[in-house]
């Protein structure tokens, strides 16, 4: 009974959901392999399990107990998506994030930290500011992509988050037909997608395009699904790409929603929390 035991406790964690939920500390948090646990990666990991419907088991309230040491607002707003895809309201997170608005409708120092900020409000079923919403549209290229900050090179991270981003808050038509244009001329012939032209293929920048592509309900380019079932490694985790194997909890947390075809905002369990 024993062996079988033992058995079926390694099968399960050849998973990549076995492999997550391996790498969760007693109190809720995620690590990496020989690295401390912390909200960010917890964070990833929690939305990564959601997306795949497994049990996050304390991820949520590890979260809800570190909101006070988050400075950067963009870990502000990846901790309130993950909190409110859990089913709890993080007033205090979003509240910052609403106090981080521009008059230009910016939110906080960058097109990135906007994008994300229209995803965790949304995620938590409010509103996306029509303003911030203009401000990304704007800050779209001519090659029909984002970057991190206004006048930044375009990258398909940025592009499909600012995808997901402007689907959540309604926008269809001519800017999505673009940012989904741009992301094509970054995939390859392996079936992956590459962060920037010329840096070869990686599992991260396949799944964010894929979720962009479900996100704007087109279908999901040939190859890209085989790509990142390529990168699974025997012990469930993702590889970065062919050629590296990096941080595995963040890359196989990253890869999960778009295996699961679930684009950012998650779905979020009935009878959300209230806050703390």
């Amino acid at each position: 009974m024993g062996l079988r035991l033992l058995i079926a406790t390694a099968l399960a964690a050849a998973t990549p959901v076995g492999f997550l939920q391996a790498h969760q500390a007693p109190s809720g948090a995620f690590a990496e392999p020989g690295g401390s646990p912390g909200p960010l990666l917890t964070a990833w990991a929690a939305l990564g399990l959601h997306a795949s419907g497994a049990s996050t088991r304390d991820a949520l309230d590890y979260l809800a107990s570190h909101e006070s040491g988050l400075t950067e607002l963009t870990d502000v707003e990846l901790v309130a998506t993950a909190e409110a895809a859990l089913g709890r309201k993080p007033v205090r997170l979003l509240a910052r994030i609403r106090a981080a608005q521009r008059p230009n409708g910016r939110i906080g120092p960058t097109v990135n930290s906007t994008i994300w900020g229209i995803l965790a409000l949304r995620q938590a079923r409010e509103r996306a500011p029509r303003a911030a919403v203009r401000f990304v549209l704007r800050r779209q290229a001519r090659n029909g992509g984002w970057g991190w900050y206004a006048g930044g090179q375009p990258d398909s991270n940025d592009t499909a988050a600012a995808i997901q981003a402007l689907r959540a808050a309604g926008v269809n038509g001519t800017p999505i037909r673009r940012g989904l244009a741009y992301l094509t001329r970054l995939r390859n012939r392996d079936g992956g997608f590459e962060l920037t032209p010329g840096r070869g293929s990686d599992a991260q920048s396949t799944a964010w395009a894929l979720q962009a592509f479900v996100a704007a309900r087109k279908p999901v380019p040939r190859g890209a699904i085989a790509y990142l079932r390529g990168l699974r490694r025997p012990d469930g985790s993702f590889r970065y790409s062919k050629r590296y194997v990096t941080t595995p909890v963040w890359v196989t947390a990253q890869v999960l929603p778009a295996l699961a075809r679930k684009p950012f905002p998650l779905s979020v369990p009935s009878g959300t929390r209230g806050a703390r």
